[in-house]
């Protein structure tokens, strides 16, 4: 199974759309690792 870009990021949003309902303090650093992680993952799609 592979997963890709397309498939990631609506998974990764899903989670951390649920971790912030339960800890809305966690909301600065659950957008901060989405951020990173979309960003990280566009420059290896884009380098691959």
């Amino acid at each position: 199974m592979t997963v890709d870009i397309v498939t990631l990021q609506p998974l990764v949003a899903l989670i951390a759309g649920i971790l912030i309902l339960i800890m809305p303090r966690l909301l600065n650093y659950v957008v901060a690792f989405y951020l990173i992680l979309v960003g990280v993952l566009g420059l290896i799609g884009h380098f691959n």
